[in-house]
């Protein structure tokens, strides 16, 4: 894996809608920008960005967390996402979000029985994504159903990818559309 560089996102939310948010709500994307082994050629086996996948898992999930300032047993949300250079596939993004990014990711924040969902995209520099984010144990939790911009201004190049995961201490700032509360949660099956 040949990284550029990495970024490192926080929002700390102490107010929304004209109310303080106590205590405040964070999110962190911890981002890398990597060359893309594949950009300007068709590869049948993608399993190079599947193990590069698999070791940004533990990395950006690591730095997530240290960036939240929290235990990773705290860490409530997750999400990931990928934008693929112009040279490169969406399916590379699929490749490193999907087959082995997971274990590792999940291990930093302390579990998670939910699936992680994620958003990928083809673009060039300044790309923006939102990366879908939701309750790390139960996904119907709706309080959490949410998502974190992320955006680098000089990434991806034409053969980068950028691969961005987030984590949140919290949902959206004061949830009252009803749903499933954290506290209601079974946390068995990952859905409910």
């Amino acid at each position: 894996m040949e990284v550029r560089k990495y970024v490192t996102i926080v929002e700390e939310i102490v107010a929304e809608g004209g109310r303080p948010m106590t205590p405040a709500g964070k999110r962190a994307a911890a981002v890398a920008v990597i060359k893309n082994p594949f950009a300007g050629r068709y590869e049948e086996d993608l399993t190079p960005l599947m193990d590069i996948g698999e070791e940004l898992g533990g990395i950006l999930g690591k730095k997530a967390v240290e960036a939240l300032g929290i235990a990773p047993e705290e860490a409530q949300g997750y999400g990931k996402g990928a934008i693929v250079g112009e040279n490169g596939e969406r399916e590379h993004a699929g490749a490193i979000l999907h087959p082995k990014l997971g274990k590792p990711f999940r291990e930093t924040v302390g579990g998670g029985k939910a699936l992680i969902p994620s958003a990928k995209k083809v673009g060039g520099m300044g790309t923006e994504i939102d990366v879908p984010t939701h309750y790390k144990d139960a996904a119907f939790v709706r309080s959490h159903f949410d998502a974190m911009a992320v955006r680098i201004d000089d990434a991806p190049r034409a053969d980068e990818i950028v691969v961005a995961l987030v984590v949140t201490n919290c949902g959206r700032p004061h949830p009252r559309i009803g749903g499933l509360k954290i506290e209601e949660a079974k946390k068995e099956d990952g859905l409910r």
